[in-house]
């Protein structure tokens, strides 16, 4: 019989009594609110990102300023990453990805206020306060990984990452109708989208707070080893020291790293070169529902070949998916099959490298620590694709749309060499799941 807590503790908030028999049921209920959460908060960001550009153009008057939405968005997922990690490090997941999501609805609250009075800084924090919620999406699968049995735990994170699917599916179509319920408000219609998704935002909140109990950070926590339990080990500190210590874990974070800036960048910069050669908006739309399909739809299959097969091998595959999808995209001209084809195998390399990385880096540090890991690799994910999406346009507009591919291939380079050194030097245990 296990027994999470008996007694109340001082250096962390109390949790239930769970026994053996309680784990089953306990990890079905935890994946299931996860699971409608994502749901929930995957609908509320594209819902209202896709007119964030628009409204940007709006509120400043020119277009040269309106990536900056979009950006700012980006960088507010990426800073809340490591408050948010210490957060649920001292009181676990439940109260840190509660505030993501009401820190995503005030900022929703501010881009509408923003809109309404033309105010271009208000806007920009607004969107980066936004960029929470993601932030919040983002450590969901995280979560689901805390009470995982170790050779079911990419499944465990896959099947969070897939319910984005519905979300980014959903999101964009909600937009018009959700501009539309403004029509003849004080409130700006591309503002309007950003009204329904600080509601959901505050019902995915509302959610979680009521739902997501026992913890299932302080669960697993209280369920591991008692020396594994001392305060000391789930600082910041302690977690930079533990992926200092641990060759698989630098491995997951690059993986995590490479894997989405070279998604990000290549994907960006599609739309426009779809343009370029004659595709027209409905075209484009197709093009990438096909790569959103690869990067969620297929997401539990990776999770089970990276319990079976190893998380490694999949990290393999990813780098191959993603060089293939490169050439394939970089390659195709006008050809716009095999630019559909390229962004699909562009969506399944993520998929593969997210869901992989995202499991190795759970295994590879001590329990303790894996929170505050956890948020760092979020920090490194997001701060990459951050740089490499502002990167993707001055190399398209300088060299074109295949050099952007051939230098996001180059950048699974150093990835697979360091995936084949660490597989020589410090293979990873069946124990460790991987």
């Amino acid at each position: 019989m296990y027994r999470v807590s008996s007694a109340p503790r001082t250096d962390r908030p109390a949790v239930v009594p769970v026994t053996a028999a309680d784990l089953p049921r306990l990890r079905r209920r935890t994946s299931g609110v996860l699971i409608a959460g994502q749901i929930l908060g995957g609908i509320g960001v594209p819902i209202s990102i896709a007119l964030a550009p628009v409204l940007a153009t709006e509120v400043s008057g020119t277009e040269s300023l309106s990536g900056f939405a979009s950006t700012a968005a980006v960088i507010g997922t990426a800073v809340v990453s490591l408050p948010l990690a210490a957060l649920m490090t001292a009181r676990g997941r439940r109260p840190g990805l509660v505030l993501a999501y009401v820190i995503g609805a005030a900022g929703a609250a501010l881009v509408v206020l923003a809109a309404a009075v033309k105010n271009f800084p208000l806007l920009m924090l607004g969107m980066a306060a936004f960029g929470a919620a993601s932030s919040a999406n983002l450590q969901a699968r995280f979560a689901a990984a805390d009470l995982a049995e170790p050779d079911r735990r990419a499944r465990a994170i896959s099947m969070v990452v897939w319910a984005s699917t519905i979300g980014a599916v959903l999101g964009p179509n909600l937009s018009a109708p959700a501009s539309r319920s403004f029509a003849g408000t004080s409130i700006p219609q591309t503002a309007g989208p950003f009204v329904w998704a600080g509601a959901v935002f505050l019902l995915t909140a509302a959610l979680i707070g009521v739902l997501l109990r026992p913890d299932p950070l302080l669960t697993a926590r209280a369920l591991s080893a008692p020396e594994e339990q001392t305060p000391a080990g789930r600082s910041l500190r302690a977690g930079f020291a533990a992926v200092k210590a641990s060759p698989r874990a630098r491995l997951a974070l690059v993986t995590i790293a490479v894997a989405h800036t070279t998604m990000v960048s290549i994907m960006v910069m599609t739309p426009v070169d779809l343009g370029h050669h004659g595709a027209g908006l409905q075209l484009v739309g197709l093009v990438i529902s096909g790569h959103i399909a690869g990067m969620f739809g297929f997401s539990p299959v990776m999770g089970w070949l990276a319990d079976r097969i190893g998380r490694l091998s999949v990290i393999g595959l990813a780098a191959g998916l993603l060089s293939v999808a490169a050439l394939l995209a970089g390659t195709a001209g006008g050809n716009h099959a095999q630019s559909a084809a390229g962004l699909f195998l562009l969506g399944l390399g993520w998929s593969a490298g997210m869901v992989s990385g995202s499991a190795l880096l759970t295994d590879s540090v001590p329990q303790p620590a894996r929170a505050a890991v956890q948020g760092l690799g979020d920090l490194t994910m997001n701060t990459a694709a951050g740089v490499g999406g502002a990167a993707s346009g001055l190399i398209m507009s300088q060299a074109g749309y295949g050099w952007l591919n051939a230098v996001g291939a180059a950048l699974l380079l150093p990835m697979a060499a360091l995936a084949l050194f660490t597989a020589r030097r410090h293979p990873v245990k069946a124990a460790d799941g991987a």
